[in-house]
Parts: C-alpha cells; structure tokens; sequence
C-alpha cells in the first residue's frame, strides 16, 4: 500500500518560451456561397405567399441553396482560404481553427478539421462550436481569448452554415428565411488590442424558441417572441459592448448585425436612433445564413467601402438558445506580433 505523504511534489518543469499577453485583431475576410439562387418566385406558390410579402416581412429576395452532395466543409474551407489570402497568411502558419455552425451533417467528427485538411493546416488545433446564430461572435470570443493569453497568434474563425436542408420546405416561417452560406476572418496577435470587450449572454428557459430536434432535423421557430427578443436582447448588448469599449453609439462607424430579419435590422435601429446608413444589411440577397451572417456582412462593407482600416464596428447577434451578444472592434491595421 503506497504511503500519504505531505511533501510537496515538485512542478513539471516547461522548457517554452515565456507566453507573449498581447491583443487580437482581424485583418481579414471570406465567402463562399453555393452556386444556386432561389429568388422568392420559387417559393411563393408553394408557402401560398406572395414573393413581395416576403419582402415586406423579412427583406428577403432570394437566398442560396448549396446542391446534393456539397459539404459544409468545402464551403467553410473555401471561405478559410480567401480570408488567409487576404490578410497574407499561410495556412501552415495557423494556429488555430474555430469553426461556428449547427448544421455539419456529421454528428462526428467535427467539420473543422476537415477544413484544416483542405487547408493545408497541419499543425492547427480544430473544433467546432454550436453556438447557432450567436456562433460567429461565440468564436471570436474563444479566438480572442487564446490570442491574448499567448497560447496562439493566428486563429481562422469561420461561420458556415448549410440551413436550408433544415427547413420545414412548407413552413413559411422558416422556409423563407434560411439560407446556405459560409464567411470567414482572419484574427492575428498583435501589440494592442482591436477588440473590446465581449458580451455573451443566454437564458435557457426560452430555448424552445427554436429549435432543431434530432429525430426529425427541423427547424421550428416561434416567429412573433423571437422577433421581439431579438430586438429587445441585441439593443441591450449593444448597448453594453459600447459603454465597456467607453465609448458612445455616435462613435461606431458601423453596426454590423445577424442579419435574421431586416425588420428586426429596422426595429434595433430605430431603438437606439441609429443612423440608417451605418447599419449593415446584406440580407435581401443572401438570407439568413445563421453563424455566416455576421463575417458576409463584414465582406459585403468592405466590398462596398463601408469597411476601412481603423473603422470602430459594433458586432452583435442573437440566436437558439437563447443566445446573444455584442462587441466593439477597430478594423485592422495593427502591427502584428511574431511567434
């Protein structure tokens, strides 16, 4: 029998480098989008709607639908790729694969690494997390925590998602909505921080707003309370991530939203009296896209020039769970820190 003994037992001793305590940024964005557009015409005789009632509801004209036999994966990779390509990194050089999504047709393995694979990121850490709507800025939450503890200096956030194979294809609350998509940033150490502080919050006692169960993989919504969570929930967020960055809602340059619903866009803008100009919608062409809305958002504002270096930009988000949250960040421009 071994003895109990109250010695002190000596630390393993780590011959690495001392760990660098540093900021994150992003620095670069993706996309990747099936091939096929379903403009509202596709769907209206069959929901019994008109295609511009669809419109007047949810902003919606059409949205992408990923074919048989495409994989979340090689959306999320693609979107990966061009987010390296931007921000001048190699995939071998990443530390770090966060991917956000619900909808990998596999309940194992993860998709991650799957896209590492593609990559070319060999020596990367992969995982996913399932976060729904809320999952992009859930990533960027653990992405900007690995970062700035020193553990990595370059993370690839992805949020893709395969949503309409989800969808009740006669269910005018979802089947007008959802969409198939995958966008991508390239987050970086650097010597001062481009992030500010990040709220995330939940209440698991509305988490039958909606909902995927397993023995059928629907998903199913309650319109009307989501709506008014989301608009109640994500102007509060906002609200929060401002005063923690201390600044004011007149210094944001941008607010860059889930873009779930354009009357949920209007109904946050016209609670917090924002300027129509700066609040991003992109959803009138892609839908809702779930975890990819927010980084094709941010592609949609550079493409258009809404997104420069040093722009103060709000992200928030709301999703299942409940989930949601906001942060502050200043785009790019940062001197990054070698490994």
């Amino acid at each position: 029998m071994h003895k109990l003994t109250s010695e002190p037992v000596a630390a393993p001793a780590f011959a690495a480098a001392p760990l660098v305590r540093c900021g994150a940024e992003m620095v670069g964005v993706g996309t990747a989008l099936p091939a096929r557009i379903v403009p509202n015409s596709e769907l209206d005789e069959r929901l019994g709607i008109d295609a511009e009632w669809i419109v007047k509801r949810t902003g919606i004209e059409e949205r992408r639908s990923a074919q048989p036999g495409e994989r979340l994966y090689e959306f999320a990779a693609a979107a990966g790729a061009e987010a390296l390509a931007e921000a001048g990194v190699a995939a071998a050089d990443v530390d770090l694969i966060v991917l956000a999504t619900t909808s990998n047709e596999d309940l194992m393995p993860a998709a991650a690494p799957r896209v590492a694979a593609v990559l070319g990121a060999a020596d990367a850490a992969c995982y996913d997390v399932n976060s729904a709507c809320t999952g992009f800025l859930s990533a960027v939450s653990v992405a900007c925590g690995q970062i700035e503890s020193g553990r990595a200096v370059n993370v690839l956030v992805i949020g893709a998602d395969l949503m309409m194979p989800l969808t009740d294809p006669d269910d005018r609350a979802t089947a007008a909505v959802f969409a198939d998509g995958a966008g991508a940033v390239m987050m970086r150490g650097t010597l001062e921080s481009r992030v500010g502080p990040i709220v995330l919050r939940s209440d698991g006692e509305k988490a039958d707003l909606i909902r995927i169960d397993r023995n059928d993989l629907i998903i199913r919504m309650q319109g009307h309370e989501t709506f008014r969570y989301a608009v109640d929930l994500m102007s509060e967020s906002t609200i929060e991530a401002v005063a923690l960055a201390g600044l004011q809602l007149d210094d944001i340059d941008l607010f860059v939203y889930h873009q779930a619903n354009a009357r949920i866009l209007r109904a946050v803008g016209e609670r917090l009296s924002l300027v129509p100009d700066r609040v991003i919608n992109s959803i009138a062409k892609l839908g809702n896209t779930s975890a990819a809305t927010i980084p094709l958002a941010l592609a949609e504002a550079k493409r258009t020039g809404h997104l420069r270096q040093g722009a103060r930009v709000l992200l928030g988000a709301f999703g299942a769970g409940v989930s949601w949250g906001a942060t502050v960040i200043e785009w790019g421009g940062a001197v990054s820190v070698g490994v």
